[in-house]
């Protein structure tokens, strides 16, 4: 069996640049490189519901826009299999089945539950199925065979779980599921990028995001706003750029052409950063030059999704068709779980 690749992402609003450097952009990569048998990308919108149940409207609206904005970077529905996770009933029955291979102080421990937990501010109110989030990830990966999974720094506690399961699986049943590994963008710059605000994270829910759907003046205007060293007042003061969002975006996005094209006076970013960091170079000099940068980058992408965007009908026509597929790689799969657990009564 050759290589398989499955990730997604939750629909609870418009994809941003965060999504783009870290995960996106990795994928099309991927889908294009050749070395892959096959793809799948999960719209998870029953994980979305764990946390959005009174207002499911939101996880359907935004379906669509994720789905645009998967079409948009690059995925290939006839490279990649795109489809909603709610389709697929089976996953649903395996993640009851794994429940039983991981326990309750396991979940709690979790780094990336706890952080999105504290972040929700969920308090004692935690819904069972968001605390059931790495399990359901599990039966996500394994129902598909994915033995490699793109996924962004903070995630990589999930896969580790997930990795847990399925060795717990396989000692009690025998070698049934495959052991996934996570792939992590490789500019280390696009592992976590910041919020616009100087937040640890950019974050949907926190307001500091750049989309992949901004138009040319919400970019500019997200950019000139952004936070960057609060001790660099004067132009002539040294500047910080270890934690400095707009250096860590040019890290992120930023190459030796963009300065031939828009700001020759640098023949690179590390000429640029000891200049800010010995003094003498101002904050809108270096956001002026950001806001080219991310102008390039994203100008085909919302292109293209704003032409996808008069077609709706169409971008639901292969969500379907990916979620037949999807469904039957599934039923197979869990037809091997049951028969490995000897719960196959009827065969």
């Amino acid at each position: 069996m050759g290589n398989i690749i499955l990730t997604g992402d939750r629909p609870t609003g418009k994809l941003h640049i965060g999504h783009y450097v870290g995960s996106l952009k990795r994928r099309v990569e991927l889908q294009n490189s050749g070395d892959f048998e096959k793809m799948f990308i999960m719209v998870a919108d029953a994980q979305a519901l764990t946390d959005n149940f009174s207002n499911p409207a939101k996880v359907r609206e935004n379906i669509t826009e994720v789905a645009l904005d998967y079409l948009a970077c690059g995925i290939d529905p006839s490279k990649a299999t795109i489809f909603l996770q709610s389709y697929v009933a089976e996953l649903t029955e395996l993640t009851f089945y794994y429940m039983n291979l991981v326990t309750l102080a396991r979940l709690e421990r979790n780094p990336t539950v706890k952080n999105e937990i504290k972040q929700k501010a969920f308090g004692e109110s935690i819904p069972v199925g968001f605390l059931n989030y790495p399990i359901s990830q599990t039966a996500d990966i394994t129902a598909f065979k994915a033995n490699v999974v793109p996924v962004g720094e903070d995630q990589l506690p999930m896969i580790e779980q997930a990795r847990e399961i399925v060795r717990s699986f396989n000692n009690l049943y025998g070698e049934t599921l495959v052991e996934p590994k996570a792939v992590l963008p490789e500019n280390k710059s696009c592992l976590r990028l910041p919020g616009t605000d100087g937040m640890a994270k950019m974050s949907k829910s926190l307001g500091n995001c750049i989309y992949l759907a901004d138009s040319a003046d919400e970019i500019k205007r997200k950019v000139m706003s952004m936070y960057t060293d609060p001790n660099h007042i004067q132009v002539s003061d040294p500047g910080n750029t270890s934690n400095n969002p707009t250096f860590i975006y040019l890290s992120a996005f930023a190459n030796d052409g963009h300065f031939q094209r828009y700001l020759p006076d640098y023949t690179n970013l590390d000429e640029m950063k000891a200049h800010y960091e010995r003094g003498g170079l101002g904050d809108m000099k270096v956001k002026r030059f950001l806001n080219n940068v991310l102008q390039e980058t994203l100008e085909p992408i919302r292109t293209r999704r704003e032409e996808l965007a008069k077609d709706i009908p169409a971008v639901w026509d292969m969500l379907r068709e990916g979620s037949h597929k999807a469904k039957e790689t599934a039923a197979a799969t869990l037809t091997e779980v049951k028969n490995a657990m000897k719960i196959n009564y009827f065969d």
